[in-house]
C-alpha cells in the first residue's frame, strides 16, 4: 500500500462507525417468509462492538430445513421469541436511527436481509425502512457484492463462510447464529478493505452507487448463463440494495 492510499484509508469512512445486520428466516423468499432472529452490531473503531439481538416468535411454522441451519425450533420461537411487530418496530427504528445519522448498514447479501425486513414490516403494518427515513437506503456496504465486483473472476462459492476462508477470517461460535454472521461479515468488509484499498478512497455514496452497477452487470450475466443453460424459474434481482416490494401475503 502506498503512502497516498494509506492516508485514503486511515482518513476513510473505513475508520468511522459501521452497523453490521443479519437475520435468521424461516427460508429464502422474502416475500413470504419471517424473520427468526436478527442482530445488529455498531463496530466503531477503539470501542467494544455494541450487539443487539432478538429471538422471534415468526407467528408460522419454522421449516426442519430452516432450523438445522439456525438451530431454532418452532417450539423454542414460541416459547422465547418476541411478538414479531415489537421485535420488528426495535429493529427498524435502531437501524433507522444510525443510517439518519450517516452510518453505513454492513450486511452480506443485503438484498435480501433488507427486503425481507421491509416486507415483515409491511406485513405488521409498520413504517418500512424507506418510510422512516424519507428515501431509499443508503448507504449499504455489502462484502458479497463487493467481493463479486473487485475478484469478479474468482472461480469458486462465494458463501460468508467461503470469504471467511478466502479472506483469512475466523471467528468465535458457529456461522448461521445472527450476531456471528455479523461479526463475520465486518471482518470480512475489512478483510476486503484492506486487499482492495481503492474502496477506503471512494466516497460513501459513490461505493454505494458502485455497488448498485456492480450488482446489476453480476444479475444480467447471471441470468443470461441460466438462460443459455435453459434453467426454468426466475433468475436473480437486477435490484440492489433492496428487490422491488411486492405483497407481503
Amino acid at each position: 500500500m502506498t503512502q497516498e492510499s494509506y492516508e485514503a484509508f486511515t482518513a476513510s469512512w473505513a475508520r468511522g462507525p459501521l452497523l453490521g445486520f443479519d437475520t435468521e428466516t424461516t427460508g429464502v423468499d422474502v416475500t413470504r417468509d419471517r424473520i427468526v432472529t436478527a442482530a445488529l452490531v455498531l463496530r466503531v473503531p477503539g470501542a467494544p462492538a455494541e450487539v443487539r439481538t432478538w429471538l422471534l416468535d415468526p407467528g408460522v411454522e419454522i421449516p426442519a430445513e430452516a432450523a438445522a441451519i439456525h438451530g431454532v425450533t418452532t417450539e423454542h420461537a414460541r416459547a422465547h421469541g418476541a411478538a414479531p411487530a415489537a421485535a420488528l418496530e426495535e429493529i427498524a427504528a435502531e437501524l433507522a436511527v444510525h443510517v439518519r445519522e450517516g452510518v453505513p448498514v454492513v450486511a452480506y447479501n443485503a438484498a435480501f436481509d433488507l427486503s425481507l425486513l421491509d416486507a415483515e414490516l409491511a406485513r405488521h403494518g409498520l413504517p418500512t425502512l424507506p418510510d422512516r427515513l424519507g428515501h431509499p437506503v443508503a448507504p449499504v456496504l455489502d462484502p458479497l457484492v463487493i467481493d463479486r465486483w473487485q475478484d469478479r473472476f474468482r472461480r469458486g462459492k462465494r458463501r460468508l463462510g467461503d470469504l471467511c476462508a478466502h479472506y483469512g477470517v475466523t471467528e468465535e461460535g458457529d456461522l448461521h447464529s445472527a450476531d456471528v454472521d455479523v461479526l463475520a461479515t465486518l471482518d470480512v468488509l475489512d478483510a476486503l478493505v484492506r486487499r482492495f484499498p481503492g474502496l477506503a478512497a471512494m466516497a460513501l455514496e459513490d461505493l454505494h452507487a458502485a455497488q448498485v452497477g456492480a450488482h446489476r452487470e453480476w444479475a444480467e450475466s447471471f441470468n443470461d448463463w441460466r438462460a443459455r443453460q435453459g434453467l426454468d424459474g426466475p433468475g436473480a434481482s437486477s435490484a440492489w440494495p433492496v428487490e422491488p416490494a411486492v405483497s407481503p401475503w
